[in-house]
């Protein structure tokens, strides 16, 4: 069986983040259209996406291209707040809250607000900003589309690999599954070749789904190069994260990225992170592996995962994304 740290915390040296990011290049990241009427063709294509690139955009997903601006601009006016009413919601002993992450040398370079959307269960609306006061209201109608959004997908990546359509959605716990945004806030900075927005990463959890403003920066890792993701208006872009890689015993990547700043432009992006719930098993489905294609991976407690990551990532010396 393979080790987790050497699947899952094994990233390209820093050295080779700046030597690959002058390379430059726009990838050709698959964009699915979900208006297509043959489902059995997004079912095909969503699941080709996952396997060659574990990253895709999707358009008219079904989220009003109205409530994707509104969201945008809610998040917007919370960073142009006094920095005094940004501290209200500050991150204290849990990861929820606004923080600034501006650190030497090769930076994570930002601010970012985060906080759980999804189940009510789970919900602390002390990290949810009071102002602008529109946004809790629209951050909640967001969370609907995206929940629906996010088991579509996850159903046509289950039948996709021969399995029922429920399997993911119910595998990462159903109604319990955690649904958390992170909004990014990366200002304009004179070196970008020096700062990172985000440090190459894998997504913990098992799917990611973010949309940026109109200032690109998204990079993924393929061929052993950084690929610049382009920015198409209104879509969303879908990665996948270590759980589904694990789950389907290696056959989705969960793909390595990272998020730089631009030397003149703001750049602010919106990832919701959906993950199972911390006590919850994750591991190779036995309707995938056998004995011609053994689990690779151990079957943890999702918690215990997280823990096993992030002393991971203190081993390599990264910031934390």
């Amino acid at each position: 069986m393979e080790g987790e740290k050497d699947n899952n915390t094994s990233l390209p040296s820093l050295t080779k983040q700046l030597a690959s990011s002058t390379l430059g290049g726009s990838a050709d990241v698959p964009i699915l259209d979900l208006s297509v009427s043959d489902e059995d063709f997004l079912v095909r294509e969503v699941t080709k996406a996952s396997e060659e690139w574990g990253v895709f955009q999707v358009v008219n997903h079904g989220i009003p291209t109205e409530l994707m601006q509104q969201l945008r601009m809610a998040g917007k006016q919370f960073f142009e707040l006094p920095e005094a009413e940004k501290e209200t919601v500050a991150k204290d002993e849990d990861f929820e809250g606004f923080k600034r992450n501006y650190l030497g040398g090769i930076n994570n370079w930002d601010e970012h607000l985060f906080h759980r959307l999804s189940p009510p269960s789970i919900l602390n609306y002390k990290y949810w900003p009071k102002n602008p006061p529109q946004y809790r209201e629209v951050t909640e109608e967001y969370t609907k589309h995206m929940k629906r959004l996010t088991e579509k997908i996850l159903g046509w990546l289950s039948e996709g690999l021969g399995l029922p359509r429920e399997t993911f959605t119910q595998r990462i716990g159903g109604e319990t599954a955690e649904y958390v945004l992170r909004i990014n806030f990366y200002p304009p900075t004179q070196n970008t070749d020096l700062t990172i927005g985000a440090a190459a990463h894998t997504d913990m959890g098992a799917i990611a789904l973010l949309i940026p403003n109109e200032v690109p920066g998204l990079q993924a890792f393929k061929d052993e190069q950084w690929l610049d993701l382009n920015y198409v208006n209104s879509a969303v872009v879908v990665i996948i994260g270590d759980q589904l890689m694990r789950m389907t015993n290696g056959r989705f990547k969960n793909v390595l990225h990272r998020a730089k700043t631009d030397h003149e432009r703001l750049r602010i992006s919106w990832p919701v992170f959906v993950a199972p719930r911390a006590d919850m098993s994750v591991g190779p489905l036995p309707e995938l592996t056998g004995d011609d294609n053994p689990p690779k991976f151990e079957t943890l407690i999702y918690n215990d995962y997280i823990d096993q990551k992030i002393k991971g990532w203190a081993l390599e010396d990264l910031p934390v994304y």
